[in-house]
């Protein structure tokens, strides 16, 4: 990492700014938080949880965005066993492999911004380890930030059949 970092340095300041996200780095900034994006239960790309979890459990790829700080904000949407359906507005930070939640969706259909949100372990994420899942299984590879295509790609990939959000 530290001769990524020197090459960079020697390459200009551009350079390193974009991989200073990489580096866990004390100068790193969390950016602005853009407003929770509109989702669809129809179009989501399922994650492979663990045969115990009895919760559905995906992400919009439409909501998909890799920030320039290196954050990969995305919404949850999970669906329990009688239907009812609730989402997450979380961001996920590769490089020190924490997650934040921004913001819940309500039953009334209305986004609950949290007041002080904070970064903590994706191993953490309880009580689904939904996050730490997303991390491992599309957002995140060897604790560095890919691009948008690249997770759509990685949830496509793991998809056996067709979600089945719709009617049940």
């Amino acid at each position: 990492m530290l001769a990524l970092a020197s090459a960079m340095t020697l390459s200009g300041n551009t350079g390193l700014a974009q991989v200073n996200y990489l580096l866990d780095s004390p100068e790193w900034v969390e950016a602005a938080t853009p407003a929770p994006p509109q989702f669809s239960v129809n179009s989501v790309l399922p994650l492979d949880m663990p045969p115990y979890v009895s919760v559905k459990v995906g992400v919009d790829p439409q909501t998909i965005a890799v920030g320039e700080d290196g954050v990969v904000r995305y919404v949850v949407v999970m669906r329990n066993t009688s239907g009812n359906t609730s989402a997450s507005y979380e961001g996920i930070r590769c490089s020190s492999d924490e997650v934040k939640t921004y913001a819940r969706w309500s039953a009334s259909g209305q986004w609950n911004l949290l007041a002080h949100p904070e970064w903590k372990a994706v191993s953490d994420n309880m009580p689904s380890h939904h996050a730490q899942v997303f991390a491992r299984q599309a957002a995140c590879v060897n604790h560095a930030t890919t691009s948008k295509q690249e997770v759509i790609d990685a949830l496509k990939a793991r998809q056996i059949t067709p979600p089945t959000w719709k009617g049940n």
